[in-house]
């Protein structure tokens, strides 16, 4: 459990902003051209999100992923797929309501990162109970990754949600810049976000940004 302990703390300690990439979303740019930006930009954690690859395409991906976050001394959390984390030697894996039951995932793979999303208060308590590592809490507001999905959650979900689990967690889910004041209110230090990062113009200097303004308060 050592190096799980290790992955642990450092989500803990270093993890502010938390991006995820969606090639599809990223104005015509690669993942890997999204992946060397927000590095650059400073973060400490990314999750590589792709439900369309194929399982080979997805493992090169991750491959590359896995190498490059270890050069920049962040970590990695692969979305769904149990078995391309494993085979990437990445640091995690993000579980939906769909995916592998968590408690599973835990006694396979006792150390990797678990996170699990959760859309309800009751989901928040099994997935402490279950093993996870963290949670996220969404989709809080409308957001093009869900496509379909017409109930959202809403900021005031934070306070509900956290109050049932001391294990950290992430929220997601239509997150931009001008939100993170209320979010930091409320006592979010981790925000998910895809298009906040992958559409901006410069996506290296919309990291600093994002990184420099959650940072700040706890200065």
């Amino acid at each position: 459990m050592k190096l799980y302990q290790e992955r642990l703390r450092k989500f803990i300690d270093e993890v502010t902003l938390y991006p995820v990439s969606c090639e599809q979303l990223a104005a015509g740019r690669s993942d890997e051209e999204w992946l060397d930006a927000v590095l650059a930009g400073g973060v400490k954690i990314v999750q590589l999100r792709d439900k369309q690859a194929s399982g080979r395409t997805l493992l090169a991906k991750a491959q590359v992923f896995r190498q490059k976050t270890a050069e920049a001394g962040a970590l990695l959390i692969i979305n769904d797929r149990l078995d391309i984390a494993l085979l990437s030697q990445a640091d995690g894996v993000h579980l939906g309501n769909s995916d592998l039951p968590c408690h599973e995932v835990r006694r396979y793979a006792p150390e990797l990162l678990i996170g699990i999303s959760c859309n309800s208060e009751n989901q928040v308590i099994r997935a402490q109970q279950q093993g996870a590592s963290y949670y996220n809490i969404g989709p809080l507001l409308a957001t093009a990754t869900k496509v379909g999905v017409k109930e959202f959650l809403g900021f005031e979900a934070i306070t509900r949600f956290s109050r049932h689990s001391p294990l950290p967690f992430t929220v997601m889910g239509g997150i931009k810049r001008r939100h993170l004041p209320a979010l930091l209110a409320a006592g979010v230090r981790r925000p998910a976000v895809v298009t906040a990062l992958s559409q901006a113009a410069d996506i290296t200097a919309e990291t600093k940004e994002w990184l420099k303004l959650l940072v700040a308060p706890r200065a």
